[in-house]
C-alpha cells in the first residue's frame, strides 16, 4: 500500500524522516502507536560507531548494516527514498520519483548531517568520504591497490611513500580510522616481506585531538597514536587537496605530503533538506528545538540529532549516536503523548560512557570516570555495542556470532 493512501480510521499519520540511530529508534518505539513510515534513502540502518571494524574486518556487513525489513515488522512501513521536500503547512512530505505525497499529523526528522568539507579546494573532488559501508569498501580497495603497486624489492623510503595514507579530522573518527588503518597496513607490510613501514598521518585544525573529551581519555589515546608511530600534525590547516596528496598550512607554512589516499572525517554540515525548513534556527543552521524536541511553532513536527540544537548537552555527546538513541526514547514517548492527548515531557540527556577503538587490538572506554584500555576494553566497546543493536533478534544473533566466532581482524588483500 502507498504510504500517501487514506488513514486508517482511528489512526495517527505518524512519518519519521531518517534511518539512522535517532530514526530507526523512533520509528522501533512508536510502532502500535498508529500509522508509521520509516523514510531513508538507504535499504539499511548502519551501526557507524563498528563502521571502524567493518573496515578491519572484526565485524561483517549483516552484524552493522541489517536491511531494513529484517528490524521493522508490518507495524512500520518502510519508503526507501530521498525527501525531496517536507510542506509543514499541508502537513506532507515528498519523497523523489514518488508521485504521491505521504501525509503526516505527527512528523520526526532525524535527517543526520552530511559531510563538510568547508570550501577545501579539491576536497569534494579527491578525498575519501567515510560515512557509509561503500566507503569502508572503497578506502578497503585503495589500501589493497596501494599495497599491490609496490614492488618486493622496494627501498624502504619508497614502500614508506607508496602507502602515506591522510585523515584530514582529528576527532574520535579521525583517530578510530587512523589507528585502524595503520595496524592493516602494517600487518600487510610483515605479510608480503616488505621493507620499511607505512606512514599514517592525521591533520587536525584545532590544537588537540578529540576535542570535547576528558583529559585522561585523550592522553590514553595519544599514548597509542605515538606507539603506533602515526604522525599528528595539530593546529593545522588543509589548504588543497590533490589527486595524490594534500596541502596543508602551519605556523605559516606550507607542505605537501605525496599520498596513496586521502580521508576526510572533518566534520559535518546541515543537511540541504533542512535548510529549507520554515523554522527558527541558529547560525549554523541547526534547528532550534523545545526541551520536548518539538519546534517552536510547529508542536507536532520533532526534531532530533544532529541537526537539533538542544542547549545544555555535554559537548561529549554531541553528534554522537547516543545522543539520538537517547533522544529517539523522548520523542516516541512524547508523540505518544500527543496522540493520548497529554503534555509531552522534557529531556535529559546523559553520558553513557566513552569507547574509542584504537586499532585491531585495543581501544579505551570511560566508564564512571576511569578510563580502561587495552584488550579488556576492546572486549567491553564490542559488548557495548553489542546490547545497541536496534534489536533483540539482532543482538542475540550478532552477540552469538561474535562469541562463537571471535572477532579477528581480515588481511588486506584477503
Amino acid at each position: 500500500m502507498d504510504a500517501s493512501e487514506e488513514k486508517v480510521e482511528g489512526r495517527a499519520r505518524i512519518v519519521v524522516v531518517g534511518g539512522g540511530f535517532g530514526g530507526l529508534f523512533t520509528a522501533l518505539g512508536l510502532a502500535g502507536a498508529g500509522q508509521v513510515t520509516l523514510v531513508s534513502n538507504e535499504d539499511h540502518f548502519l551501526h557507524t560507531p563498528l563502521l571502524y571494524e567493518y573496515l578491519s574486518g572484526e565485524v561483517e556487513a549483516w552484524h552493522i548494516a541489517p536491511p531494513y525489513r529484517e528490524l521493522l515488522d508490518e507495524r512500520v512501513q518502510f519508503v526507501q527514498g530521498a525527501v525531496a521536500n517536507v510542506d509543514l503547512d499541508k502537513k506532507e512530505v515528498a519523497v523523489a520519483g514518488r508521485v504521491r505525497r505521504i501525509n503526516y499529523e505527527y512528523l520526526v526528522l532525524a535527517v543526520g548531517g552530511v559531510t563538510n568539507f568547508w570550501g577545501v579546494r579539491g576536497a569534494e573532488q579527491n578525498t575519501l568520504p567515510f560515512r557509509k559501508i561503500r566507503h569502508a569498501d572503497d578506502l578497503r580497495r585503495r589500501m589493497c591497490d596501494a599495497l599491490d603497486h609496490i614492488p618486493p624489492d622496494a627501498a624502504p623510503q619508497d614502500a614508506r611513500r607508496s602507502a602515506t595514507f591522510v585523515i584530514v579530522g582529528g576527532g574520535a573518527s579521525g583517530v578510530e580510522l587512523s589507528t585502524k588503518m595503520s595496524d592493516l597496513l602494517r600487518d600487510a607490510f610483515r605479510r608480503r616481506g616488505l621493507r620499511g613501514e607505512p606512514r599514517v598521518v592525521v591533520v587536525e585544525m584545532g590544537k588537540q585531538l578529540v576535542p570535547g573529551m576528558g583529559d585522561e581519555l585523550r592522553a590514553a589515546i595519544e599514548k597509542v597514536l605515538d606507539e603506533k608511530r602515526i604522525e599528528v600534525h595539530t593546529d593545522t590547516r588543509v589548504v588543497e587537496v590533490l589527486p595524490r596528496g594534500v596541502t596543508f598550512e602551519h605556523a605559516g607554512e606550507r607542505q605537501t605530503i605525496e599520498s596513496a589516499g586521502v580521508v576526510w572525517t572533518a566534520g559535518v554540515r546541515i543537511n540541504p533538506l533542512v535548510d529549507r525548513l520554515d523554522v527558527e534556527k541558529t547560525q549554523k543552521g541547526l534547528v532550534v528545538v523545545a526541551p520536548t524536541l518539538q519546534v517552536r511553532g510547529r508542536p507536532e513536527v520533532f526534531v532530533l540529532g544532529d541537526i537539533a540544537y538542544f542547549p545544555n548537552v555535554a559537548p561529549t555527546l554531541a553528534g554522537t549516536a547516543q545522543l539520538a538513541y537517547q533522544q529517539s526514547r523522548l520523542v516516541a514517548r512524547n508523540v505518544q503523548a500527543l496522540i493520548d492527548g497529554s503534555v509531552p515531557s522534557a529531556g535529559h540527556f546523559e553520558e553513557m560512557g566513552e569507547a574509542v577503538s584504537l586499532g585491531t587490538d585495543d581501544a579505551a572506554v570511560l566508564i564512571e570516570g576511569r578510563v580502561v584500555s587495552g584488550q579488556l576494553a576492546r572486549q567491553a566497546r564490542f559488548a557495548l555495542y553489542t546490547l545497541r543493536l536496534p534489536t533483540w533478534h539482532q543482538r542475540l544473533r550478532v552477540g552469538a556470532a561474535w562469541f562463537f566466532g571471535g572477532k579477528s581482524p581480515r588481511p588486506l588483500g584477503l
